[in-house]
């Protein structure tokens, strides 16, 4: 048995799961973050709530946005942490192993196991959410830790728009679902009869799937949305592939549940056209992740299968 531990923007979710990736329990509280002791302790009560009485674990995994190294979190995007010794804080609390990997690392494992990557060799997931997250399995081992990557901020636009990391033109600037929803909002300026006005009303204000709930019904400005978005997606990708070669690249994050005529049909057709695979050598399929949000669980109690 293992536990896996995800640490997202709001709430905190450890489950116990089976060699076959099975979630056999789960706790979710709310993260209160009140400095690194307390948070160790968190975690090592939590791990605790989803054993079985008497019950034991190999190992607790944990998944966090950010970058870590051995047991070490080097800093966190949504919690004030940097360079604090975790596994040595949270062994004062459960005497277990403690595994750390970054969020889009670990959705990479779970997706290499148990979904879109399953039978592969060398896997990619590529997340679209508030960033865009990139997960590397390479030759059966996780491409993680210090060498975590990066690639969302692969730069696209030389000259482009500013991004977070303090570089311009980065892909996660146009490709992730922050991304869309500012284009979106930059066609609804310009185009004031647009289906999507109606749609951002009902939903209380644009989201990430607003273009393409408008493009379903035949709207031209959200047609135009999303072909670009589309476009900005497969720029990085190809360059993505183009470096790495792999089996499979899965798409997931929240955009992903897309229809897949607006979203991966032509993303499949514009990486077919222009990755270097269309010369010779291995052609990159793009699939569509499969485990949703029980990656973060999975993903991280799976880590030390691939480290």
């Amino acid at each position: 048995m293992y536990i896996g531990i995800d640490v997202g923007g709001t709430n905190l979710k450890a489950g116990l799961v089976d060699g076959d990736g099975k979630i056999l329990r789960v706790k979710r509280v709310p993260l209160d973050f009140q400095g690194p002791e307390n948070f160790a302790g968190t975690l090592a009560e939590l791990s605790r709530s989803v054993l079985a009485e008497g019950g034991s674990a190999e190992y607790v995994g944990i998944g966090l946005p950010g970058a870590v190294s051995g047991g070490d979190v080097l800093f966190t995007t949504n919690i004030p942490m940097e360079n604090v010794p975790l596994e040595q804080l949270f062994r004062q609390h459960l005497d277990l192993p403690l595994l750390l990997g970054n969020d889009a690392d670990c959705a990479a494992v779970a997706e290499f196991f148990c979904g879109a990557g399953k039978g592969t060799e060398d896997f990619g997931i590529v997340t679209l959410g508030t960033g865009v997250g990139v997960g590397l399995i390479v030759n059966g081992k996780l491409r993680g830790g210090p060498a975590s990557s990066e690639a969302g901020h692969i730069v696209m636009r030389r000259g482009g728009e500013l991004c977070n990391c303090g570089r311009y033109g980065c892909w996660e600037r146009y490709a992730s679902a922050t991304g869309l929803i500012r284009l979106t909002k930059e066609v609804m300026e310009c185009q004031p009869d647009s289906l999507l006005h109606e749609i951002a009303a009902q939903q209380g204000g644009v989201e990430g799937r607003t273009a393409f709930l408008a493009a379903e019904r035949g709207d031209q400005a959200a047609l135009e949305v999303c072909r670009e978005y589309v476009e900005d997606l497969a720029d990085g990708a190809v360059s993505l592939i183009n470096v790495i070669r792999p089996e499979v690249i899965a798409i997931g994050g929240g955009v992903a549940a897309a229809p897949d005529h607006l979203l991966l049909e032509p993303l499949r057709e514009i990486v077919a056209r222009e990755s270097f695979s269309s010369h010779g050598g291995r052609v990159t399929k793009i699939l569509r992740a499969e485990l949703g949000n029980d990656a973060g669980i999975i993903g991280a109690a799976f880590l030390g299968r691939v480290m």
